[in-house]
């Protein structure tokens, strides 16, 4: 995770120490060398994305990158957005994810929930489907990734029907993912109230620029909003395809991804062919970008 950019920047390194800070694990160490079981654990995975993500931001402004007008992230990339604008610092922000991971999965032990993927097939049938399948059970959208690909969650029982019927109904693609925690489903309900709780003891600030949330594609001008979408979000759908067309509408024309992969560059440009979107994770792609939008 970021070894390279690490190599050429020190700056990497030392945003992953302060991010343990508040994470209380060696996030470095983690990410470099595992153990993977460990790393996978969702209250040590979020933090660590945290740190990346937030260590790609602080190295495009030290290298002169172009000033974005926006931010946006997806589902804790969101964290990751605000710690970025300013609205929380990177040291509780860490601390407050990691939490966020220990009360999802307490919320939804191994084995009690599941997701999968839909490719292929529109939002309402998708919809539908879900409701069909889910009885006294959960299994809704939560994730609105891109057109034609939406991700489902909820009790595993529920979301094995749901897969199912989508067979029956000519969906061809459809995948049980290798999670276990249900996010931005009904089930983290508790999990959400919980997290309130913790967000509410930590020191949050207006962000320095707006950033387009998750649970209604829209930017909060208030500290209040800004965290109830936070708690909002962990339990209703992640709405990205609405989230890149606000952007979108926003004038935005290129879009780069802070962190170790490029899954939300190919998700933008599925939605959005205009925009030029692009990972930064790696020295070649880091310094393509900056050449190109500077």
């Amino acid at each position: 995770m970021l070894a390279e950019l690490s190599e050429l920047h020190p700056s990497v390194k030392a945003t992953f120490e302060e991010a343990s800070d508040g994470a209380g694990v060696d996030l470095w160490a983690l990410s470099q060398g595992g153990p993977e079981e460990m790393l996978n654990r969702t209250e040590y995975t979020q933090p660590a994305l945290l740190a990346a993500g937030v260590a790609v931001w602080r190295l495009w402004n030290e290298q002169g990158g172009a000033q974005p007008a926006v931010l946006a992230g997806h589902s804790l990339g969101e964290y990751t957005a605000l710690v970025a604008a300013g609205a929380l610092s990177l040291k509780e922000g860490a601390h407050l994810v990691r939490i966020r991971g220990q009360l999802m999965q307490d919320a939804a032990p191994v084995g009690i929930g599941a997701m999968a993927a839909v490719l292929g097939a529109e939002d309402a049938l998708v919809e539908a489907v879900c409701s069909e399948a889910s009885g006294a059970q959960v299994v809704v959208p939560a994730n609105y990734n891109s057109p034609g690909q939406i991700v489902i969650g909820g009790d595993a029982a529920a979301v094995d029907r749901a897969l199912a019927l989508l067979q029956e109904k000519g969906v061809r693609k459809a995948v049980k993912l290798a999670v276990s925690v249900p996010s931005h489903t009904p089930l983290m309900r508790e999990a959400a109230n919980r997290l309130a709780e913790t967000m509410a003891g930590l020191h949050w600030h207006l962000p320095a620029l707006p950033v387009v949330q998750n649970v209604d594609a829209r930017a909060h001008d208030s500290v209040d909003a800004i965290r109830d979408a936070l708690v909002r979000q962990l339990y209703l759908p992640v709405q990205w395809t609405g989230c890149v067309q606000a952007l979108a509408a926003r004038g935005v024309s290129c879009i780069g991804e802070c962190g170790p992969g490029k899954v939300l560059a190919g998700l933008v440009k599925r939605i959005d062919k205009s925009l030029d979107a692009r990972a930064l994770g790696t020295p070649a792609e880091f310094a393509g970008a900056l050449e190109d939008w500077n």
